[in-house]
């Protein structure tokens, strides 16, 4: 594999570089750190990003892609990592979209597409159930057909920002009488429908992030089914495919390492920056061989998807190893931090008095940051269910 830019590669990169520097809003990325964004202050980069034509690169250029290469979407994410960008939500533009654009019917698409690009309508995930997650097929949200209508009736959780969301995409049993996977369908709900309830789940750092939302009698048209009825695990699974490759993560995970560095060059050991203790600058460098590596596992992968090849078993490998890097990091940061890891608030350093928290600025958020990894392991499909599909998949056992 040729790892080298070439002259139009590097200009691109300078461009990119350049409309980064003059176009992302600093104020979000510094009400991100203190962890108190609006709806609008996450939706700022997108909107920006839409007007550039830049929010759907890896998109076909006929639903409104940029048309870049490969190597341009991956000199995209590396610039994006290094200066620190708000991360675009996924739910529209890298996991419903392809959906819509994939197997979708043109009404929809023509309806849907344009507001997913734009940010004007939010979307949330409708997958997971309080007895369904890591078993998803076993999900009892049931949607009945009555007329032009099907009506729904269950509960979804761990419904990430449902409470800013204006459509969910969501998965319902259809048939209960099949094999589970073959009994499952593919809705579009407006969450603005009658008889949808979300109520906040408040985790442990004290954020909003995380919902459950229940559906009473919720009345959904027939047109906002996806494909074929009883035909939605092939679209959930193809939906997986595209979710659990962007949680690799792999450019912000370097940028993460080197900011780790840093903190261990400032920190001391015995009178020595820690870095230079053999035992952490160890730790270290395991995780930065198991980055590489997954790197170019993730550049193969995005080759295959350039000859048309859509995600298979590979985007299991790059969440299994992409999330077990994120939370390495993430521990080694703790673990840089010492004591101050154990206290966390999000203004102390503003605000000195009762909520003050002593200590170094990049000791803000790592102990959050270390929680808030702790899911990545889980969503997407739990790592335990990934490693069953390599093995099958990948290694026919």
């Amino acid at each position: 594999m040729d790892m080298s830019f070439s002259s139009e590669d590097l200009a691109f990169r300078d461009e990119v570089r350049a409309f980064i520097e003059e176009k992302f809003p600093r104020e979000i990325a510094s009400k991100r750190s203190r962890g108190d964004m609006s709806k609008e202050d996450i939706l700022a980069w997108h909107r920006i990003l839409h007007d550039k034509g830049w929010v759907t690169p890896s998109w076909p250029e006929e639903y409104g892609g940029a048309g870049w290469t490969i190597t341009q979407r991956f000199i995209w994410n590396e610039e994006c990592a290094r200066a620190e960008t708000t991360p675009l939500l996924p739910f529209g533009l890298s996991m419903v979209g392809p959906v819509i654009y994939s197997f979708g019917n043109e009404e929809q698409k023509a309806r849907f597409l344009p507001g997913i690009r734009s940010g004007d309508d939010w979307w949330c995930q409708g997958y997971s159930e309080p007895g369904a997650g890591s078993d998803l097929a076993s999900l009892r949200t049931k949607a009945e057909r009555v007329g032009d209508e099907y009506v729904v009736n269950g509960s979804k959780t761990w419904t990430t920002l449902a409470q800013f969301a204006d459509w969910m995409f969501c998965l319902v049993r259809t048939d209960s009488t099949v094999k589970q996977q073959a009994g499952i369908s593919f809705l579009l709900i407006d969450m603005k429908t009658p008889g949808i309830t979300v109520r906040p789940i408040i985790t442990m750092d004290g954020a909003h992030e995380v919902n459950e939302v229940f559906l009473d009698n919720v009345r959904v048209p027939a047109e906002n089914l996806i494909g074929e009825e009883n035909k939605g695990w092939t679209y959930a699974k193809f939906l997986l495919g595209n979710e659990r490759s962007g949680i690799a993560g792999v450019a912000r995970s370097k940028k993460a390492i080197e900011r780790l560095k840093g903190i261990a060059k400032a920190e001391l050991m015995d009178g020595q920056p820690l870095l230079d203790d053999e035992e952490f600058s160890r730790k270290i460098a395991e995780v930065e061989i198991d980055l590489a590596a997954l790197e170019i596992t993730e550049l193969r992968t995005l080759a295959a998807e350039s000859r048309g090849k859509g995600p298979g078993p590979e985007s299991s490998i790059l969440k299994v190893k992409g999330t077990e890097v994120q939370q390495r990091i993430t521990e080694l940061t703790m673990e840089a931090v010492g004591n101050y890891a154990f206290v966390y608030s999000p203004h102390g350093h503003e605000q000195p008095g009762n909520n003050f928290v002593p200590g170094p600025d990049y000791s803000i958020g790592a102990s959050q940051n270390y929680f808030n990894m702790r899911k990545t392991s889980i969503y997407g499909g739990s790592n335990e269910i990934q490693h069953n599909i390599i093995a099958k998949m990948v290694l026919g056992l």
